[in-house]
């Protein structure tokens, strides 16, 4: 059985001061044969110049995180799609720990997270995250989601929305199949939550949830919570 190749997709927006660091990490990856991808939304610092240097394929798209996954993985050789955040790190084995899910029959998972950051609270948190996401089937995007690619073709890709896009492709995921709940740790930055206030993030999140649920645009909720991927 061939081993299945994996591309590593991360979109990004003005992450100039991270971006090199962030790909640093990956270049281990890149010795295992993994392709590295950095679809670049437009940026209004040199996010991409400095990309080039450590990445195979540094792409420019329209603004928008689902966007720019879609455009990323449109460029992919890889078997398997793995989405990665700027500010999250995988761990050494994820390489092997992707391929052999996928190996097993899996079409689709990600891993567990742990959140760095020097605020109380955050690993109960990523604890809530996890459990959530294995009770529910549902992934979010700071868990670095991994697909196959003929999955992938088959949903149609991440859904053209500002916001909620990890939350709409993890359901039409869930119907082919239940995602593999790897329990190895990606570690992302806890920076949202250091910057807004704990209590203060985990209620704006599950207030934008809950109005999705029942049925708010992702539009207005991106406005609510002040994204703008197009710049505006």
């Amino acid at each position: 059985m061939n081993t299945p190749a994996v591309s590593i997709i991360i979109p990004v927006l003005n992450e100039a001061d991270g971006i090199v660091q962030a790909l640093a990490r990956l270049q281990g990856f890149r010795a295992q044969g993994a392709e590295i991808i950095v679809v670049d939304g437009s940026s209004d610092d040199d996010t991409a110049e400095r990309a080039r240097l450590l990445a195979g394929c540094v792409t420019t798209s329209m603004r928008g995180r689902a966007l720019q996954m879609n455009a990323g993985a449109a460029l992919a050789k890889g078997d398997v799609l793995l989405f990665l955040h700027a500010d999250t790190l995988l761990p050494s084995s994820a390489l092997e720990l992707v391929r052999a899910a996928v190996g097993n029959g899996g079409c689709w998972g990600r891993f567990d997270v742990h959140i760095e950051g020097a605020i109380r609270g955050l690993g109960m948190v990523a604890f809530m995250m996890n459990w959530r996401s294995r009770l529910t089937g549902i992934a979010t995007g700071d868990q670095a989601i991994f697909v196959t690619r003929d999955a992938f073709e088959r949903s149609g890709g991440f859904p053209a929305i500002p916001l909620m896009e990890d939350i709409v492709f993890s359901a039409l995921m869930r119907k082919e199949a239940w995602p593999v709940c790897l329990t190895e740790c990606v570690t992302t930055s806890g920076r949202r939550w250091e910057k807004h206030g704990l209590l203060r993030t985990i209620l704006t999140m599950w207030w934008l949830r809950l109005r999705f649920f029942f049925g708010a645009s992702p539009n207005a909720l991106a406005r609510d919570y002040g994204y703008f991927p197009d710049g505006t």
